[in-house]
């Protein structure tokens, strides 16, 4: 008898390091697929920045960009993975006499063609698409734009390591308005941890190739951390990030926070 107590004792124990053993996979595995631009996974981050110091008055611009990412498998080969970022943007008022604005911005989609059995290089390629959607003109360009887009990563153990690029080109719109030639780069740094925590640097810089040269570019360093866990079946990743801005347009923000919460469909 007290064999078989032991013996079910020490299957117990397995049963449960294993499924331990599934449970922190299982979040690595998702810690990843989320660090990854182009995973073949659908999901829907909802991203908030809220940009402090913004205008000659120091004010706070907040942005919600609502970001729904849908794979596509063209064949056995390639992947078709889309981007959607829609802004919901708090604009405070940096001219006297306007006033603030609330509303959406311009949406803007991209398509990366991707390999669907990628190496240690994980890369795709594609055209990316702003639509001039913004419910107010100071929240939008008023511009149809266009221009190519490359994401390029590579997975060694806990790191995550690439960088996402864009530029865009007006080509049709309001005549009234400025033409669009904007550039944006956002390299990520993740290194995961045990239990599904992990550390991210992920700054996205831009340039206004169209204005001064002392207002062309935003520059943010800083990063946070992350976690991946589930409410019930749901698996969600969450994370906080802080960015100083050291270099800026005039009426650019000192600082942003970002918090981020993702909802993550795995097949």
């Amino acid at each position: 008898m007290k064999r078989m107590r032991y013996l079910f004792s020490t299957i117990c124990i397995a049963l449960l390091v294993c499924s331990s053993a599934l449970a922190q996979d299982d979040a690595a595995a998702l810690a990843k697929a989320a660090q990854n631009p182009v995973a073949s996974m659908i999901s829907l981050p909802f991203q908030n920045n809220t940009n402090f110091g913004v205008g000659p008055g120091d004010d706070v611009q907040n942005v919600l960009n609502i970001q729904p990412v849908a794979p596509f498998k063209l064949s056995e080969d390639w992947n078709l993975i889309t981007r959607t970022i829609a802004p919901v943007i708090y604009q405070p008022e940096l001219t006297p006499g306007y006033g603030s604005e609330f509303g959406l911005g311009d949406i803007n989609t991209t398509l990366f063609l991707s390999p669907a059995k990628p190496g240690k290089i994980i890369w795709g390629a594609g055209p990316i698409l702003s639509f001039p959607t913004a419910t107010d003109r100071v929240l939008g360009t008023d511009k149809w734009s266009a221009g190519p887009a490359v994401v390029v990563l590579t997975m060694r153990g806990p790191w995550v390591i690439g960088a996402l690029a864009n530029n865009i080109w007006s080509y049709a719109g309001d005549d009234d308005r400025p033409d669009v030639n904007q550039f944006l780069l956002n390299y990520f740094i993740n290194y995961n941890l045990p239990q599904g925590w992990y550390i991210s640097s992920a700054p996205i810089i831009t340039a206004n190739w169209k204005a001064d040269s002392g207002n062309k570019w935003t520059v943010p360093f800083g990063g946070g951390v992350g976690k991946i866990f589930r409410i019930g079946k749901q698996p969600m990743n969450a994370q906080v990030q802080v960015f100083y801005n050291m270099d800026k347009p005039d009426n650019g923000p000192d600082w942003t926070l970002r918090l981020q919460l993702q909802f993550l469909f795995p097949k």
